[in-house]
């Protein structure tokens, strides 16, 4: 099936997009997300999960939690580049919350077939859900996981779970005998235990997970399929996250060099401030560009979604950092305070730029892809 020529980002994913955007800009503003999440400066803090739960309840109400969720099972089923497109605003405004981590274990449990409907029926009447599928080496490979299954009781620890303190629920992969399944867990079930970890992004929180015998109802014995099926669509949302963050820090980073004077000049007039402004400009339009076209992959052409998704999300890894380092350089000595806002967008991007792969990762799959394994 051929790609239509705007992606299939239609009326309705534009009309959401906007929304999204008028949204945080009117709710979330930077000094906002800055006293939320930044008002202890202390370096030796215990990690913290910050975030605006009153504003969170709003987005389920307008129904973002759902988006993904097929309408057989009670959601709105929306493309994944209409989900993209909203995800990109996500990362504009730096929001802390669950919605990444719930998309990314809805497009697993929409793969696991007929098991998956009564989670999904969940998640579309609001629950949260985070995935608990990586060991303690922090590898991506999809069968790599330190939890295993005996009698339908899980046992071992999860590791790198984002946003675990803001979850209701786990999808957990473990080990079995005949295999790798999924299953479905509260995160508050006896036996589960959450261990926050000390993380760079104050915008997120990030845990790993034990469990001691705690029963889990299994949604796929195919784990390992369904967790390959929905992992382009879960690069490619982590890519638009990081390309609507990266805008964000062009944008602020552009009005801080043409106001701030010296010599007697903005800045922002000299080469070597502008000509590098410009690289991150080229750099997250690439970004974005290769970040529908793997949104649309996965809507319109799956057997190609991998590599579509692995491009994307190796190019949104090297603009975070770029993107990073240009604007911390360019708000000069300030930009390396507590108080100036573009160190929240460092943080998130950084953490964002290796969580499920960095670039050189994703650039060696491609390779499987396209030319075969080395022997």
């Amino acid at each position: 099936m051929t790609q239509p020529d705007n992606f299939g980002f239609g009326e309705e994913a534009a009309m959401l997009k906007d929304s999204a955007r008028k949204f945080f800009s009117e709710h979330f503003p930077p000094d906002k997300l800055h006293r939320m999440v930044a008002a202890d400066t202390n370096p030796e803090r215990m990690s913290d999960c910050a975030w605006d739960r009153e504003l969170w309840q709003q987005m389920v109400e307008l129904g973002w939690t759902s988006l993904a969720v097929p309408e057989s099972a009670g959601g709105i089923g929306m493309p994944v580049v209409a989900v993209a497109g909203l995800v990109e605003e996500l990362g504009r405004a730096a929001f802390p919350c669950p919605l990444l981590a719930t998309l990314a274990a809805t497009y697993v449990l929409a793969a696991c077939g007929s098991g998956g409907d009564a989670a999904l029926a969940g998640i579309a009447e609001g629950q949260t859900a985070s995935l608990a599928i990586t060991n303690r080496q922090g590898s991506w490979e999809l069968g790599d996981t330190d939890v295993a299954c005996e009698h339908g009781k899980l046992n071992g620890t999860a590791w790198f779970v984002q946003d675990a303190r803001k979850v209701d629920r786990l999808l957990v992969s473990a080990r079995t005998d005949t295999g790798q399944s999924l299953y479905w867990v509260a995160s508050d079930a006896a036996g589960v235990t959450v261990a926050p970890d000390a993380i760079v992004d104050l915008t997120r929180d990030q845990a790993h997970i034990s469990f001691d015998n705690v029963a889990a109802q299994e949604v796929s014995s195919e784990g390992l399929s369904a967790l390959t099926a929905a992992m382009p669509a879960i690069w490619t949302l982590l890519a638009a996250d990081i390309t609507g963050a990266a805008e964000w820090q062009l944008q602020t980073t552009v009005e801080y060099v043409n106001t701030r004077q010296q010599f007697d000049r903005p800045l922002g007039f000299f080469q070597a401030v502008k000509h590098p402004l410009v690289d991150v400009m080229i750099m997250i339009d690439q970004c974005k560009s290769l970040v529908y076209n793997a949104a649309c992959a996965c809507d319109t052409e799956p057997d190609h979604a991998a590599a579509a998704a692995h491009m994307a999300k190796a190019a949104a890894s090297e603009t975070a950092a770029f993107a990073s380092s240009r604007s911390v350089q360019y708000h000069g000595g300030i930009g390396f305070t507590w108080e100036c806002f573009v160190h929240l967008f460092f943080k998130r991007q950084k953490h964002s730029q290796l969580l499920w792969g960095d670039a050189a990762w994703h650039r060696a799959k491609l390779a499987d892809i396209l030319i075969g394994k080395v022997a």
